[in-house]
C-alpha cells in the first residue's frame, strides 16, 4: 500500500470517528477550517522550490550531536523532511515510509533527514516510536522552517483547539510562538541547489518516497 493510501485509509476512520477514535464533527470541521485556510494563503507557493539554493543548516539531533548540511552534502544528495511533530500520526506514517525506503536513498549516496520543531526529548520518542535509523533534529524556534519559507502561525481558533485537545505546542517545541512548518519533502544537489521540493499546506497529503529517486538518478547519475 502506498504512503498516500495509508494516510488516507487513516484519515477516513479517524473522520469516521471509528474506535480507537471519537472526534466530535465540530473539531473535524475546524481543522478543515484552519487548512482550507493555509491553502488558501498562497503560503506553500512562496515555499522555496526547485532551483532554490537551500539555506545551509546545523541543528542537533535528539543525543545532542550537532548534525550539518554541508557535511551531508560532501557525501552526496540529501532528502530532508520538514515534519510537525511526534504528536501528528501523519507525520509519523510518512517517517515509517521514509526508514523502509532508506536503502534505496543509500543505494544514491543519498542522506536522509528529517526536521521538525520539538524538542530532543520529543525527537527520541519519535526515533523509538517509528523504528527510525536516520537524523531526527531539532529545529529550535523554526529557524531553518523559516528560512526554507515553511512556517507559519496557528490562527487564533486552532490555537484554542489545540488547547482543548492538550496539544500543548510550547511545551512540545519550547517555544510559545504557536507556530509550524508545513510539512515538505526537499532533494538538495551536492552544489547546493533544491532539486525537488513538494510542499503541502495540506498535513493530510505527503508525497510517495519513491518519488524522490528518478531525482537522486539524475543527480548521481547512477541508473537503476
Amino acid at each position: 500500500m502506498s504512503l498516500q493510501a495509508k494516510l488516507d485509509a487513516f484519515k477516513a476512520d479517524f473522520e469516521a470517528g471509528k474506535p480507537p477514535y471519537s472526534v466530535p464533527r465540530e473539531v473535524i470541521e475546524i481543522m478543515h477550517r484552519a487548512t482550507a485556510e493555509l491553502i488558501a494563503s498562497g503560503a506553500a507557493q512562496r515555499a522555496l522550490k526547485a532551483g532554490d539554493v537551500a539555506p545551509s543548516f546545523s541543528l542537533t539531533d535528539p543525543e545532542g550531536n550537532i548534525v550539518s548540511s554541508a557535511d551531508l552534502l560532501k557525501r552526496g544528495p540529501l532528502v530532508l523532511s520538514f515534519y510537525r511533530g511526534v504528536w501528528c500520526p501523519y507525520c509519523n506514517m510518512e517517517l515509517q515510509a521514509l526508514e523502509a525506503a532508506r536503502p534505496e536513498f543509500d543505494r544514491y549516496g543519498a542522506s536522509l533527514v528529517a526536521i521538525s520543531p520539538q524538542t530532543a526529548p520529543n525527537s527520541r520518542k519519535s526515533v523509538r516510536q517509528n523504528k527510525l535509523s536516520f537524523p531526527i533534529l531539532s529545529d529550535a524556534k523554526g529557524k531553518v522552517g523559516e528560512a526554507f519559507g515553511l512556517r507559519f502561525h496557528l490562527p487564533d481558533y486552532l490555537v484554542e483547539l489545540y488547547k482543548k485537545l492538550k496539544n500543548d505546542l510550547p511545551t512540545f517545541n519550547d517555544d510559545p510562538s504557536w507556530t509550524l512548518p508545513m510539512p515538505a519533502r526537499y532533494v538538495i544537489g551536492q552544489d547546493g541547489v533544491i532539486l525537488y521540493s513538494e510542499v503541502n499546506p495540506d498535513y493530510t497529503h505527503r508525497p510517495e518516497p519513491d518519488d524522490m529517486i528518478p531525482v537522486l538518478q539524475q543527480a548521481t547519475s547512477v541508473k537503476a
